[in-house]
């Protein structure tokens, strides 16, 4: 089996299910050796047991393939725990190269009935969560560029969503988490890629425990058929994003799922206005941008919500 990440240790975050757990086990099948974060602590099973936590699980999984793997449970929202996850992967092999950024959660809610509390916590895990373990690996690659005196190995695979392109009524503090999450990407990637590092962004559609509601009777799989919507789908392309043979590609955003990936284009100026004077009066606007939307179509606006159709085929 070719293993093009064999000798690269990676970072996984909320990788103890669902997406994570698939990426980390893609991962670890392509030869990385990983670290699985999860804030999952140990619990009890249903006799009362004492059981892993998530990570641990999938950690031990990995191992039992023959891989290897350690787990970590920190809470990369947390800027010290973020620390102590990269200084995890770099003492256990020696130096960290990808870092792939999936953890979070939901709060949904329309805008007009969000608590500051949903807006807070959806905005630390996905965003804040993001600029954390990418500020330590950065610092971490930066070091070591400057140590030898060139560019190092370094991917940086961070996860958006259609939320964010589609615009999502329902989820307004997931949609803008993961919107600054695309602006963080495309910042990392013009400042980190002289140090050989590339940053890009996907948005996958999957049926984890944090989406059932979200996707529950939409697309179901038939008896004995792989789901849709299955992590699985969207694992492989985020082995491609960590590999060798994506140096060229930085700075992107790329829909993935069901057997689709999709090469996001970035906006383009649609039109331009400029005024006949010095400065623009509220009459000339008036007069120039007026007409210019009564041609335009009901109700659109900057978000794609065409993204929300794409299928395999």
């Amino acid at each position: 089996m070719s293993q093009p990440l064999a000798g690269l240790s990676a970072i996984v975050t909320g990788a103890g299910r669902g997406l994570g757990r698939a990426e980390a086990l893609e991962l670890a099948r392509l030869g990385a050796s990983v670290v699985v974060n999860d804030f999952g602590q140990p619990g009890r099973d249903g006799s009362g047991e004492a059981s892993a936590a998530p990570a641990e699980e999938v950690a031990a999984e990995i191992r039992a393939a023959g891989g290897q793997a350690i787990a970590h449970l920190g809470d990369v929202a947390d800027h010290e725990q973020a620390r102590a996850l990269v200084q995890s992967a770099t003492d256990t092999y020696g130096k960290l190269d990808i870092l792939v950024n999936n953890a979070g959660i939901l709060r949904d809610r329309m805008i007009f009935s969000m608590t500051e509390d949903e807006w807070d916590s959806v905005i630390r895990v996905h965003l804040k969560g993001h600029f954390n373990t990418t500020h330590f690996a950065s610092v971490h690659w930066r070091a070591r560029a400057k140590e030898t005196g060139g560019p190092v190995y370094g991917r940086i695979v961070n996860t958006s969503s259609e939320a964010f392109l589609a615009g999502s009524a329902g989820q307004p503090n997931y949609a803008a988490a993961k919107g600054g999450i695309v602006g963080l990407t495309t910042s990392s990637a013009l400042a980190l890629g002289k140090y050989g590092v590339t940053a890009n962004a996907i948005c996958p559609r999957a049926r984890t425990r944090m989406t059932e509601d979200v996707f529950a009777g939409f697309n179901e799989p038939g008896a004995g058929e792989l789901d849709p919507l299955a992590p699985e789908h969207v694992a492989p392309l985020v082995g491609y994003l960590a590999g060798p043979a994506a140096g060229k590609v930085n700075g992107q955003l790329l829909v993935v799922h069901g057997g689709m990936v999709a090469v996001v284009e970035r906006p383009r100026v649609a039109a331009k206005f400029d005024t006949s004077k010095d400065v623009f009066s509220y009459e000339e606007l008036e007069g120039l941008l007026s007409p210019y939307y009564e041609e335009r179509p009901a109700n659109e606006t900057f978000a794609a919500s065409e993204v929300l159709g794409l299928k395999k085929g």
